[in-house]
């Protein structure tokens, strides 16, 4: 009965509709709930309440309205919770809390403590409940250790995905910053062993570092902050006492950092000066710098231990004079030679070698094993039986021993001149972004002007200090300062670097211009209208950070191998070691084969060493990463941004494209393609007259009419058209209009008929023929007769027949896919050579057409430009966006076009074949050298020919592999377009 009437109660609690939580049912009422979490008092809500946050929890296992009491009461007991109302129809809670008191988290855990399931869900009327992070971090070797880290990150709560980089040593986040905030991820690399140092931390804001000098106490900073932290737009101030430094984050459409300095400057006595902290915004350069300098400080310090310890043992042995002086006795059979060898060496081994200590203790503390525990096992083997070996002849009188000291400063040595030619051929892969990035100017030129547009004066800024709506003065040969629209003058643009466009864009009032652009000759004002991080340039270094950032799915081949790979080495090093040492006890080869200054005992320890040092995850670990950072880069240098390596990988195994047709194959706004005047006069005369009564008309084929006409007035920026009288636009049919004392009429043929104007055979032909291809024929009527005759159409872009042609070369299908009547498709399938059309298709028609040749067994790239082309972008394995198309388009897609140019795709599709090339390479060689290297370590060669590889030459051969790696993707630098798209003349139409 009590179920019954629960039951009942929350049916009837649900029926209120139109209230503020109509969702939810009311709250029941608990005596002495507090309002405000404890220490907080009625005074203080007003800014308590601004920093309030809202949460909606799906709760499962609740029955009736007393589980949502129970529920209701639980959470509410917690302190910093202003609301909670439960719903149990829906299995819904929503409360809202202060988070300075209070998470989502422990709400979560408390629900879960009354005894039923709840977990997070984003609330549609929040703002983004996922951010990206992006980390770096410190110290990773080899794909074993991003492992780890990528493992520990997902591991985390609130972690949606993680991406783990081992060439750019980043880290991408997918986080909820309602369970989880940076700072704790931070905190779960660093557990793992690693250093990280945050980038970005996803928020939808712009930062900014500021030097501040005069400065002499803490107050003084404190006040500054102060000051800073009332301007409008500024999310967050940090003080950075040490060094004199304000981190600031804030929104660009509020404020900026001119308005920044200019408050620190005058506040006080106005001794305090503030400019851009030195190396701000350049950090992923600046760390590759730091770690190049410091490889090379490292190697240089080893070498200066490491020559003498070899010159001692490998060369001064053969110099009598030397010889004898370094075989004296010290102590016993201890020689004066082998204690300069253990001295000189173990620096080596325990200072500058630390590092590798560090990293396998930390690597060995997760559970897994990376190189560094293969290089310090090698080394200490060397190096500890060398100390047994010289402590032995120390304290024995007969001792005759060998020691390996060389064996491990040698190796040392040469592993970090590997790692020093690693991280500089790994920078050289990220040239690409360092070239985007020096695109910005480092100067502009700020305009004031007065209330009626005039300039009143001029000055010289950081390009870094432009701020929205601010007016930039552009001289011929100065680079845009920033992405925004001309104001004032004309001139071109060479966008070359930018879009890959060859040829300069001619700028004039009212045309969008793209900051780190080329003024070509005229002057330009331009109005800024994104800077920042909200640039065109700062998105296109996003993206490509992004896409060399995202693993390949053939990566994972590497991952699966790296999990095993090091134990394996191990195993096969011990096992060597084992069997030399069995074979030289037992006399299973002859004595003659153990140098004379070693014993059998030795002889095998060599082998188990150089087994342990030759073997290479990192090759591997390399072999895909490298390839994707360079390709990715040199994608984008030619204009084609692909968004990673998933997107690459799969680009290079497409075999079918489905192009859209308006904007994609043809232009995408109508053009006068041709013109036929049936009198004798002059054609600038005619389109005088003609564009004199379309002027007036705000159809598109009026419009192109009037464009096509402008071109007669080249020396005109506005041309003035005569003036037209008694106009009027016939819906459906076309214009008139009294011009020059003349009736002029432009229509369509039913118009001419309506108005009783007799139509020659000549115009009733050329009607024909334009309509046969597809175009718009218009009728011009001067005075009562026809003029002329133009024909309309929206033509092919250039290059567009011959882009399809080398696509079948490529032995990839073309398709067309528009909702365009059928008529138009076959016409310009027909002249593109394009012989399957689909027309009149929807927008998830096109998707489900794509759906059809995925069944069929192709691997689908689609090339489209507009919103109705997002469905099949997103459907395809490979969606291509062109550049001047949509935005949400271009969200859509993997690859983004930025030129427009159906070439383009045969770059995309080429550039991702050779890269794949590539990989393929990389994978034989650092497989093929493991396969090799390991059994000729191992001795399987020096029984037939008495060829043996000493441990520090095994050493470098395994630096040598990682660097031979990287090298081989840098080859992709010099990739070339297919020699058919250069030869591509690229002629005929300009938009203007």
């Amino acid at each position: 009965m009590a179920t019954k009437f629960f039951a009942l109660a929350c049916i009837r609690n649900n029926s209120g509709e139109g209230r503020g939580s109509s969702d939810l049912s009311p709250r029941p009422h608990y005596p002495s709930m507090p309002k405000y979490p404890k220490g907080v008092v009625a005074e203080e809500t007003t800014m308590v309440e601004g920093t309030e946050s809202k949460a909606v929890f799906s709760v499962i296992g609740m029955t009736c309205s007393a589980c949502a009491g129970s529920v209701e009461k639980a959470v509410k007991r917690l302190p910093g919770i202003r609301e909670a109302v439960v719903d149990v129809l829906n299995n819904r809670a929503q409360v809202m809390f202060f988070p300075n008191f209070v998470n989502a988290e422990t709400i979560r855990e408390t629900i879960e403590d009354v005894g039923f399931q709840a977990t997070l869900i984003a609330d549609e009327g929040n703002e983004k409940s996922t951010l990206v992070c992006r980390i770096r971090i410190k110290g990773m070797t080899c794909t074993s250790c991003s492992s780890t880290v990528e493992s520990a990150l997902q591991a985390v709560h609130g972690v949606q995905k993680a991406q783990v980089a081992l060439a750019t040593e980043e880290a991408d986040v997918h986080y909820d910053p309602n369970i989880v905030s940076c700072n704790q991820l931070m905190v779960a690399i660093e557990d793992t062993g690693f250093e990280a140092i945050l980038i970005n931390s996803g928020e939808d804001m712009s930062k900014i570092d500021l030097k501040v000098d005069g400065v002499r106490t803490d107050h003084s900073m404190r006040i500054l902050e102060q000051s800073l932290q009332a301007l409008p737009g500024v999310q967050g101030v940090d003080i950075h006492h040490d060094d004199r430094k304000i981190s600031l984050s804030y929104k660009p459409d509020m404020t900026g950092p001119r308005n920044f300095i200019n408050v620190i400057e005058t506040t006080g006595s106005r001794r305090f000066r503030a400019k851009i902290y030195p190396g701000s915004g350049a950090g992923r350069e600046n760390h590759r710098k730091e770690e190049i300098q410091q490889y090379y400080r490292v190697f240089l310090w080893s070498l200066i231990f490491t020559i003498p310890v070899f010159l001692t043992s490998m060369v001064f042995m053969y110099i009598p004079g030397l010889k004898h002086g370094l075989d004296k006795k010290v102590v016993n059979m201890l020689s004066i030679g082998e204690l300069i060898r253990w001295i000189l060496s173990t620096p080596v081994q325990f200072i500058i070698g630390r590092r590798f200590y560090t990293g396998a203790y930390k690597s060995l503390r997760h559970g897994s094993a990376n190189m560094d525990v293969l290089i310090a096992l090698g080394t200490n083997a060397a190096y500890f039986y060398s100390v047994y070996s010289v402590l032995r002849a120390a304290t024995s009188p007969h001792f005759k021993g060998t020691d390996f000291f060389e064996t491990s400063a040698m190796l040392i040595s040469f592993i970090l001149l590997g790692k020093y030619l690693e991280v500089l051929a790994k920078g050289k892969t990220s040239d690409a972004i360092a070239k985007l990035m020096d695109l910005a100017p480092e100067t502009a030129t700020l305009l004031t002007l007065d209330e009626e547009g005039n300039v009143l004066g001029e000055e010289e800024i950081d390009g870094r200090l432009i701020q929205k709506n601010d007016v930039i003065k552009i001289i011929p040969g100065a680079k845009v300062a920033s992405d925004g629209y001309v104001t004032w003058g004309q001139s071109h643009v060479n966008e070359s670097m930018i879009t890959g466009e060859a040829r300069p864009v001619a700028k004039r009032k009212g045309d969008t211009v793209i900051g780190g652009t080329v003024n070509e000759n005229g002057v330009l004002h331009i109005k800024a209208t994104r800077v920042g991080s909200e640039s065109s340039l700062a998105q296109i270094v996003r993206l490509v950070e992004s896409a060399q950032m995202a693993k390949a799915p053939v990566q994972k081949f590497a991952d699966r191998i790296s999990k095993f790979f090091v134990p394996l080495v191990i195993m096969l090093s011990f096992f060597t070691w084992l069997s030399w040492f069995l074979a030289g006890k037992f006399h299973g080869y002859p004595k003659s084969w153990i140098p004379k200054s070693m014993d059998s005992f030795q002889l095998a320890l060599q082998f188990g060493i150089s087994v342990m040092v030759i073997a290479c995850p990192c090759a591997l670990g390399l072999a895909t990463p490298t390839a994707v950072m360079v390709g990715t880069g040199v994608g984008a240098s030619q204009g084609v941004l692909i968004k990673g390596g998933q997107a690459l990988e799969s680009a290079h195994k497409v075999n079918c494209i489905v192009f859209d047709k308006t904007g994609t194959l043809t232009i995408g706004k109508p053009l006068v393609v041709n013109t036929r005047l049936l009198k004798n006069m002059v054609l600038r005369e005619f389109y005088e007259l003609i564009a004199a009564a379309e002027v007036n008309s705000e159809h598109p084929l009026a419009k192109a009419i009037v464009e096509y006409a402008k071109k007669f007035r080249e020396d005109e920026e506005n041309p003035a058209w005569p003036e037209a009288h008694e106009f009027a636009s016939i819906t459906g049919h076309g214009v008139k209009a009294i011009v020059r004392n003349k009736e002029i009429i432009v229509g369509n043929k039913s118009l001419m008929v309506d108005q009783n104007i007799a139509i020659p055979v000549d115009a009733e032909d050329y009607l024909a023929e334009a309509e046969a291809l597809a175009q718009t024929g218009i009728l011009v009527s001067i005075a009562g007769e026809v003029a002329g005759v133009l024909a309309i159409s929206d033509p092919l872009k250039p290059g567009a027949q011959e882009a399809i042609t080398i696509l079948k070369s490529m032995n990839v299908r073309s398709i067309m896919v528009t909702g365009d009547n059928w008529g138009t498709a076959n016409s310009i399938a027909n002249e593109v050579g394009i012989e399957t059309v689909i027309a009149e298709a929807k927008p998830e028609q096109k998707a489900e057409k794509v759906k059809e040749l995925q069944a069929e067994g192709y691997t689908v790239a689609m090339v489209g430009d507009g919103i109705n082309d997002s469905p099949a972008l997103v459907a395809a394995d490979v969606g291509m966006a062109i550049g001047a198309g949509t935005d949400i388009a271009i969200e859509a897609a993997d690859i983004v076009l930025m030129k427009s140019n159906l070439e383009d795709v045969i770059t995309a599709i080429d550039l991702s074949r050779k890269t794949f090339t590539r990989i393929r390479l990389n994978y034989i060689w650092a497989l093929g050298y493991n396969v090799l290297g390991i059994p000729i370590a191992a001795g399987v060669l020096f029984p037939s020919t008495g060829f043996r590889l000493p441990p520090w030459i095994a050493g470098a051969a395994m630096a040598a592999s990682s660097v031979s790696v990287v090298c081989c993707s840098l080859l992709l630098k010099n990739y070339k377009r297919p020699k058919e798209v250069n030869n591509l003349e690229v002629s005929g139409i300009v938009i203007e």
